[in-house]
């Protein structure tokens, strides 16, 4: 499925499911995400992040509905945790941030300079660790210790990033990056009529487990 598409999909039903109080909805959310996740070849190591690290919030809204409120409500509202995080990983782990900043930009009328400045961004990433790394080395030369708790680091990390961002802007507009400049695309992404027929099944099947259940 086009991932823009996807995102709208994955959108409404968590949009959807946020509304509703619905066990078996948010359980079938689940299997089916989990599905998706394991056919495409997700592995283990994610798979369990993605299993564990929804666990604190999800015990801590339980443990707050059972003392305050309903047992019942607290297992919807945990399950819906785990939905909306297994909703994610779909998208995250199947699509990736340049097929969507690509069909942005061709298919649903986004700004070109938006659309890759997104994505220059995204790809700048690495650099700023990198940055980071080299920020903590030469503070340790100089005989200082830089933790995540240290502001002299978040101050050197975001006059960095500032200069990188100064730098990718400056790229951009040398590559005509400009408002209503039209650009060629090296790899082009068609939308299939097939994608909004799946858009329109999945949306009626969650309607169909609502009334059901």
């Amino acid at each position: 499925m086009d991932p823009a598409l996807k995102l709208i999909t994955i959108l409404i039903i968590a949009f959807e499911i946020s509304f509703t109080q619905n066990l078996i909805l948010n359980f079938i959310i689940i299997a089916f995400s989990l599905l998706i996740l394991i056919l495409n070849k997700i592995k283990i190591k994610s798979l369990l992040h993605i299993l564990i690290i929804p666990i604190i919030p999800a015990i801590g809204i339980y443990s707050s509905q059972l003392i305050n409120g309903s047992a019942n409500y607290g297992i919807i509202l945990a399950t819906r945790v785990y939905a909306y995080v297994f909703l994610g990983a779909t998208f995250t782990k199947t699509s990736s941030i340049e097929d969507l900043a690509f069909t942005l930009e061709q298919n649903f009328n986004l700004p070109s300079k938006f659309a890759y400045g997104v994505l220059g961004a995204f790809n700048l990433t690495e650099t700023i660790k990198k940055e980071i790394k080299q920020i903590k080395m030469s503070a340790t030369m100089r005989n200082l210790h830089l933790t995540f708790l240290s502001p002299t680091l978040y101050f050197k990390s975001i006059m960095s990033a500032l200069n990188w961002s100064n730098l990718l802007a400056e790229g951009m507009t040398s590559h005509l990056f400009v408002e209503n400049n039209p650009r060629t695309h090296f790899k082009i992404i068609h939308i299939n009529k097939f994608d909004y027929v799946k858009i329109i099944i999945t949306i009626v099947v969650v309607q169909l487990i609502l009334i059901a259940f």
